[in-house]
């Protein structure tokens, strides 16, 4: 019997080497081949989550594509008002709270509209200044013709949890995340029931309580012609003549005699539960300190603060400070469960 493998080559022969070699290198190659097919698929789907997931992949910008359906609005007051000019302090704390809501604004492809309430002493001769929030939302639903909810934030705010979206965090079950009857919570004592308040309409305009009523640091609204009605009412020079030196809280107060006199305003506002998007520190609504409804929550992970009233005998930079660093103390240990 001749001594030659199954394909008539000696295994000591060139032309067998040549073979061997040959065969080896498509096993190779294929092996390449398949190695790289997992790693490409690997990236499609890496890059497919993060641009379709809420979170994303850390340290990855989400790009956006066309126009956003959300508009944050952050109230600054760069040129220190007409009453003061800001200290370094002041200045920190801004350049903090625009970068907190500038990266949420990235990673999600919302819009952000800074908007400078030191141009507005236009206010200041008849006590207004105050006031402008109606004009600046106004404004601003004019400079984003395609959005549809706005979220107001005051400057003394920051975003706890970045990596989760308005849609998964209020929208896409605003009605449960909701309550209109003001039986669920009602500081106020406002009135419960009024006649002809129809329930059924669309939500235009979502607002936290806190212990002293409607809170407008942290709130949605909704473009749509109750809107329309409700900022020219609300910013009539008429009404506001007629209350300003009786409402404390200014355009706060008008929205909640606006609510408690007006079946169609009502028919149009949502409530929502106040650690939802407007948790408070220590130190804000004292008199009720301890309460769950109110004060922030490490444990729960509250969406965001509201350093409410701050600038009253408080520290508005060390608080803001301090709930930077736990924001990403907590944002850090989120993290080192992903697997990459």
């Amino acid at each position: 019997m001749k001594d030659k493998d199954d394909y008539g080559f000696s295994p000591a022969s060139p032309a067998s080497r040549s073979f061997y070699r040959l065969r080896r290198f498509t096993t190779r190659l294929r092996q390449t081949v398949a190695r790289r097919r997992v790693i490409v698929m690997l990236l499609a789907f890496l890059i497919l989550y993060h641009f379709v997931s809420d979170t994303g992949l850390p340290l990855l910008p989400k790009f956006r594509w066309g126009s956003s359906r959300f508009v944050i609005i952050l109230a600054v007051n760069q040129g220190g008002g007409v009453r003061q000019w800001k200290g370094a302090k002041e200045w920190a704390v801004e350049r903090t709270s625009i970068a907190n809501k500038k990266a949420y604004a990235d990673r999600h492809g919302y819009d952000l509209a800074i908007q400078d309430m030191s141009i507005k002493k236009r206010y200041a001769h008849e006590w207004r200044e105050s006031w402008e929030k109606v004009d600046v939302i106004r404004s601003t639903m004019k400079q984003y013709p395609k959005a549809e909810w706005f979220w107001w934030l005051d400057l003394h705010t920051y975003i706890m949890e970045p990596d989760i979206s308005l849609e998964r965090h209020v929208f896409n079950k605003i009605e449960n995340n909701t309550y209109r009857n003001l039986s669920v919570y009602n500081p106020l004592n406002l009135p419960v029931s009024l006649p002809h308040v129809e329930n059924h309409h669309d939500i235009n305009l979502v607002v936290p309580q806190d212990c002293g009523g409607f809170n407008l640091g942290s709130f949605f609204v909704r473009r749509s012609e109750w809107t329309d009605f409700l900022l020219d009412i609300w910013w009539d020079p008429v009404f506001y003549e007629q209350r300003h030196m009786q409402w404390e809280h200014k355009e706060q107060d008008a929205l909640e005699h606006m609510y408690s006199n007006q079946a169609w305003i009502r028919s149009g506002v949502s409530f929502i539960p106040q650690r939802l998007i407007n948790s408070f520190p220590p130190g804000a609504c004292a008199e009720q300190a301890g309460d769950p409804r109110i004060f922030y929550d490490e444990k729960d992970r509250d969406f965001v603060v509201n350093m409410a009233g701050c600038e009253w005998g408080r520290d508005c930079f060390a608080e803001m400070e301090h709930f930077q660093k736990l924001s990403a103390s907590l944002q850090t240990k989120s993290r080192k469960w992903l697997p990459w």
